[in-house]
């Protein structure tokens, strides 16, 4: 009897977090290698579906390229959001061998208050980062806006635009360690176990204070995917976006108890 109420115990509210050595994140990249390759399909599709979205904001936005680099460095920030659908991918995996593409997008309803309550808070923070980022642009370039092309060339690495790197870079840096803080285990944990939105925040916060160096190594590697996968006009991210959130859903299962 007791071992049957053991079971079915509800997860605890404020569920124990694992102290992790530094190099397990290269370990989380290997198993979520391992998930793509058991369900190539449905990561292909996430993966091409993200290339889709950043092209077509390129088309969009061609006239301003100010607001065009912004929305492609929201995806750091959006990213664990819209890898949704992976995590749920990894997550069915367990327990299933071959995983149908098609309940994957309805993977939200699983935690629809939760889930959508982050979204809105992410949805927020992302228009944050718009905003400030393009007042940085407007005080920087007061006429003429450098084109896109110029920006991420390496010509654009000049002793005059030094500051605006600086000031930029910086802003962005902070927008995303604050996002990284709060989602980098969130969405699955409330996936996984329907856990309330600030549980899972404040779960998170704990993950990343609990292991500092762990943690800096694993937003350096989803940094260097996501950058390397632009590469290649964007078509890299087919590849590296996937991969990231699969090992995002392993992250979760190694520190969170």
């Amino acid at each position: 009897m007791a071992e049957l109420l053991e079971e079915t115990a509800p997860a605890p509210l404020n569920p124990r977090v694992r102290d992790l050595p530094w190099y397990t994140p290269f370990s989380w990249l290997k198993l979520g290698w391992g998930d793509m390759r058991a369900m190539p399909h449905g990561s292909l599709f996430y993966g091409i579906a993200f290339v889709a979205m950043g092209w077509a904001i390129k088309l969009l936005f061609a006239h301003s390229p100010e607001e065009t680099i912004t929305l492609i460095t929201t995806f750091l920030l959006a990213g664990p959001f819209a890898c949704l659908g992976l995590y749920e991918i990894s997550r069915l995996h367990e327990t299933i061998e071959r995983v149908r593409l098609l309940p994957t997008f309805t993977a939200f309803r699983h935690n629809v208050g939760g889930i959508g309550l982050f979204a809105l808070l992410l949805t927020l923070l992302v228009a944050g980062w718009m905003r400030v980022s393009v007042v940085v642009f407007a005080l920087f370039f007061t006429e003429n806006l450098p084109s896109l092309d110029l920006i991420l060339s390496p010509r654009f690495l000049t002793e005059e635009n030094l500051t605006f790197l600086v000031v930029w870079l910086g802003s962005g840096t902070a927008f995303g360690a604050l996002a990284f803080a709060l989602s980098v285990v969130s969405i699955p944990l409330m996936l996984d176990r329907d856990t309330d939105t600030f549980t899972a925040l404040f779960a998170s916060v704990r993950v990343v204070l609990a292991n500092p160096v762990c943690m800096l190594v694993w937003s350096l590697l989803i940094v260097s995917l996501v950058l390397l996968g632009f590469a290649l006009w964007g078509l890299g991210i087919i590849i590296t976006a996937p991969l990231v959130g699969h090992a995002t859903w392993h992250a979760y299962r190694a520190l969170i108890e």
